[in-house]
């Protein structure tokens, strides 16, 4: 059976691959517990003083969580099986953002969800011109998670509240305004890079962070930084109360982009809309991961008891139609209140 993750050590560093190319690397609870066992097995060893994660192949470092895996437990009302696995995997992300040496993530290609969870808590995280980086659950039926709430809370303005509700992609420029990376590089100097490191072992993270985008960062395309001249109607639009609110505001506004945003936001699930909307905020509010990391534990609960998320599993990425029956339909038929009595942290 194939190795999924590679965990090498040599020259200072610890490398962590994540070997499942032809799922783009999508995580499985194993590989979980892989990465969980390397970081660990590395913390106190004096050998190792850079951790570098990256993934095989060209396709992406992480396409995200094992789905139909999800799936699978949630249809057979096996809930807590996959709450178990989010607290796994929150564990790991947890330890990504606060682990005593400086942690390098290549965020080369698709990083998606559980990948962002891994790369985005990173001390370093580098983007390619080809990175797409993105918290795509509100397709599903799902809000985003494994810190994400987070990462969305603290993006400028409310530039959170936009991509946590379209699960809109950000290109290399817009994944560096958002927050969600700290600088690109050219694909064909990824290897520099990780070459560059074993003679950073020692130095800080921000020494680490700082040298690398000196030797090696490159402007990201422009045409991969395309929501910085929306920020005045995203703005604008996303600070209303409730989804429904933001959709008809999106809706008065001239903007294309506005009406691309209100018919991708109306796409997705109303119930799982409102949750992240709710979610993201109450991030921003405490600024604190932890906290969203409890917060997004509950609100998987919440949503895993609700029909949406099974549906738009299997609209999505079981039979693939594209064409999930919501429940409720529009984000009218949401109730808000239920949602927002699952945000506060139970006393």
């Amino acid at each position: 059976m194939a190795e999924h993750v590679i965990a090498a050590a040599g020259d200072g560093l610890g490398v962590i691959t994540l070997n499942r190319p032809e799922k783009i690397n999508a995580l499985t609870r194993e590989m979980v517990a892989d990465i969980d066992a390397a970081f660990e097995a590395w913390r106190a060893d004096p050998a190792i003083g850079i951790v570098v994660l990256r993934g095989a192949g060209e396709r992406g470092f992480c396409a995200g969580g094992d789905i139909k895996g999800f799936y699978e437990s949630i249809r057979s009302n096996r809930h807590q099986d996959f709450l178990d696995f989010l607290s796994e995997e929150f564990e790991v992300d947890r330890k990504i953002a606060t682990y005593p040496k400086p942690v390098v993530a290549l965020m080369d290609g698709l990083c998606m969800g559980g990948g962002v969870g891994l790369a985005g808590h990173a001390a370093v995280r580098i983007v390619t011109p080809r990175s797409r980086i993105g918290m795509p659950e509100t397709r599903i039926g799902y809000s985003p998670d494994v810190g994400g709430t987070h990462l969305l809370g603290r993006a400028p303005g409310r530039l959170g509240e936009h991509f946590g509700l379209t699960a809109a992609e950000m290109g290399a420029g817009d994944a560096i305004l958002a927050g969600f990376a700290d600088f690109c590089v050219a694909v064909d100097t990824l290897d520099d890079v990780v070459a560059t490191l074993p003679d950073l072992a020692g130095l800080s993270a921000a020494d680490v962070g700082a040298a690398l985008e000196v030797l090696h960062a490159s402007p990201a395309p422009a045409a991969t930084l395309a929501i910085a001249a929306d920020r005045p109607w995203i703005d604008a639009a996303y600070a209303a109360e409730t989804v429904d609110a933001i959709l008809d505001r999106l809706d008065e506004l001239p903007h294309a982009g506005a009406a691309r945003a209100a018919a991708s936001i109306r796409a997705n699930s109303p119930l799982a809309t409102e949750a992240a909307l709710q979610a993201i905020r109450a991030a921003r509010a405490d600024d604190h991961l932890e906290e969203a990391m409890r917060r997004e534990h509950r609100v998987a609960a919440y949503l895993m008891a609700h029909p949406d998320l099974p549906e738009g599993i299997r609209a999505q990425v079981i039979d693939k139609d594209r064409n999930p029956a919501w429940s409720p339909e529009t984000a009218a038929g949401v109730d808000t209140a239920a949602v927002a009595a699952i945000m506060p942290h139970p006393a």
